[in-house]
């Protein structure tokens, strides 16, 4: 397994003597960022979100002055919910890991919350799009940091539709996320007076969408929704660009893109896509300026909305031990509902008690080579869905943990 050390501890001396450190298992905060570290997603997530993950702890300690001593591991899980299981119990039992971050593939990080939970240990999800994180399968252990299907379907969807995508066929992955997406999308085309012509599962991942793709340009209908992520996103945008899908009249909607699928895109192949993200680099001055830190320390690289919510989640989940003294999992989950949100990325925000953060969301629009300023330079900003209307609202969530009148 591998592993990625930080220790970081401010007044050395006494350490962790104090009654602040009292409660803190073996004197030491440990985080475990598990994610696709050479799959589909490594780009999103993978060792960026461990320089995020430090990024974070450092900045935590210099602002804060605290006192904590923190460590973070790293390991793979290959998109495997077996493997990622058996990572997570590992870490928990063995490695005395506090909180796992990041996780994405939906499959996985559903198995990793129910192990927090099993095991009294946080999780922070910023990887997994699934909104039943903070639906039916939401505990009191997880924390949905990021974004979620609900949210971009209301995002890059009913934008869609508004303005004449009123008709659908899905190519959706197949595995939890992309039958989370698909039918949360599904439910707001059809909300929205548009319908859906058709849909077809691919295996995950793949990396020959040819004839799905042809089953979508048979269709006929005037919008290809990707249910998909990372690599698989990516190679249909390329292979329906190669078969003249958008020539022909068809749009493709990217219903779950990151910066760095644009990149590995291109913009000539990427432009016009409209998506849905909760963090972009180049939104003002303090993401900017964290945003060129952040590429300094990952080869050049900027930032996903991935790599940006870890470095957010950290941050707060530091926060939440420091104020409640303590690394038990459930307690700690519990703070970070109780505290308030506040950092340079994400401004201030909330966490609700179905475990689902709340911030804004941006629809965007990938520009035109022509419009770019260099590398990095891809969206512009549609429209800005504030943070109580990005995400599901609370009296529609089937969460355990929230009172039904």
């Amino acid at each position: 397994m591998k592993r990625n050390l930080l220790s970081l501890a401010v007044a050395a001396t006494c350490a962790f003597a104090g009654a602040a450190q009292a409660q803190i298992s073996d004197g030491i905060v440990k985080i475990g960022v598990l994610n696709d570290m050479s799959g589909p997603y490594a780009d999103i997530g993978g060792q960026g979100s461990v320089v995020a993950a430090k990024m974070a702890v450092e900045d935590y300690i210099k602002a804060s002055k605290s006192t904590l001593k923190v460590e973070i591991i790293s390991a793979d899980h290959q998109n495997k919910p077996d493997v990622g299981s058996n990572v997570a119990r590992q870490w928990f039992d063995a490695d005395k890991v506090d909180m796992i971050t990041d996780v994405p593939t939906s499959s996985v990080g559903l198995a990793i919350a129910q192990i927090a939970k099993d095991k009294g240990k946080a999780h922070v999800n910023t990887g997994s799009a699934t909104a039943d994180l903070s639906g039916k399968a939401c505990n009191a252990n997880t924390v949905h940091w990021l974004y979620d299907t609900w949210m971009l379907a209301n995002g890059t969807g009913k934008a869609i539709v508004k303005t004449g995508g009123d008709s659908w066929f899905f190519l959706t992955a197949d595995y939890a996320f992309g039958h989370a997406l698909e039918r949360d999308t599904e439910a707001v085309v059809l909300k929205n007076g548009g319908k859906v012509v058709g849909k077809v599962r691919t295996p995950f991942p793949t990396q020959d969408f040819s004839s799905f793709l042809l089953q979508a340009q048979a269709s006929k209908a005037k919008i290809i929704g990707l249910a998909n992520a990372g690599a698989d996103t990516t190679n249909s945008i390329k292979q329906a660009f190669e078969f003249g899908i958008t020539k022909g009249g068809q749009n493709l909607a990217g219903l779950l893109v990151f910066l760095p699928d644009v990149h590995s895109l291109g913009l000539d192949k990427a432009q016009g896509l409209l998506l849905t993200e909760t963090f972009y680099w180049d939104l003002n001055e303090q993401t900017r300026a964290w945003s060129k830190r952040f590429a300094a320390a990952n080869g050049g690289k900027y930032p996903s909305m991935d790599h940006a919510g870890v470095y957010s989640g950290v941050l707060h989940y530091l926060k939440a031990v420091d104020a409640g003294k303590t690394d038990d999992g459930t307690k700690t989950i519990a703070k970070m509902k109780e505290l308030p949100t506040d950092d340079v990325l994400f401004g201030k925000g909330s966490v609700r008690a179905d475990g689902r953060k709340l911030h804004p969301a941006y629809l965007f629009e990938v520009k035109k080579p022509s419009e770019s300023k260099g590398p990095y330079d891809y969206y512009n900003v549609r429209s800005t869905i504030p943070a109580n209307e990005a995400f599901r609202p609370l009296a529609e969530s089937d969460c355990p943990l929230v009172a039904k009148k």
